[in-house]
């Protein structure tokens, strides 16, 4: 938790210096929401000191106050009011377990998810299987506005993460 602390109070006084940590300064704009974003706005490739201090700072926080909380045991699934810090725990553990299989199967849902909302709603599909050596652009008419994205996404996470939960321990 101390290291949780530090590491997010450094942040954000480095990040208010604005000198160090980040080669891209932030900077006063329009309104406090675009000026809380220039702040949040820092260089992820390569990871400069500000981007890993507010990731590994909360992340870290975010550890130690889930290792603090027991897990969702199964005598809570059948009580009638779980506890739902015990079920984001649990839901969190079950990803941190299988870290390969989610990487690759990630690719096929995603694919697979593509495809069959393509096929629904009346688009092309072929495109799909082809090289990507040479490959064209898409045709016109494919891809979907953000929230069908959004919202395949989220199906997706939860087929695997049911998917995993079947998986022994």
């Amino acid at each position: 938790m101390i290291a949780g602390a530090v590491a997010t109070a450094l942040f954000i006084v480095l990040r208010l210096v604005n000198r160090y940590g980040d080669p891209i300064p932030w900077s006063k704009q329009n309104s406090a929401v675009f000026t809380l974003l220039s702040f949040l706005n820092l260089t992820k490739y390569p990871p400069s000191l500000l981007f890993l201090l507010m990731t590994l700072g909360p992340a870290l926080l975010l550890l130690a106050w889930f290792e603090r909380r027991p897990a969702a045991s199964p005598a809570d699934a059948e009580s009638s009011s779980p506890t739902w810090a015990g079920q984001l725990k649990n839901f969190f553990v079950t990803f941190g377990r299988v870290p390969l299989f989610f990487y690759i199967l990630q690719w096929f849902t995603a694919h697979l998810i593509s495809v069959l909302v393509h096929w629904a709603a009346g688009k092309p599909v072929r495109w799909m299987f082809g090289s990507q050596i040479g490959m064209t652009p898409p045709p016109p008419g494919v891809g979907f506005n953000l929230a069908v994205v959004y919202l395949c996404w989220l199906g997706g996470v939860l087929l695997l993460y049911h998917s995993a939960n079947g998986l022994p321990q």
